[in-house]
């Protein structure tokens, strides 16, 4: 499921980024890849609060939409 429709305050796992070059890398930068734990922590307006290890980040909906995600069991 994407990470705009994504469930509030629990670990989700990231499996999939649809973005170009240049975007997928400066989320690698931020610590978004492939197989890591992200939380969402609240959403506000047209983006998504997220912690990812330990800081938090905002997402903008455009961007949020193309990370797609998996519940951790």
């Amino acid at each position: 499921m994407p990470l705009v429709i994504a469930p509030l305050n629990q670990k989700l796992k990231v499996f999939k980024i649809l973005a170009d070059g240049k975007i997928k890398k400066h989320l690698e930068s931020l610590g978004i890849t492939i197989n890591s734990e992200i939380v969402i922590l609240s959403r506000s307006g047209k983006s998504v609060i997220c912690q990812i290890k330990e800081g938090r980040l905002g997402i903008d909906e455009g961007i949020a939409t193309r990370i797609l995600v998996n519940q951790e069991a």
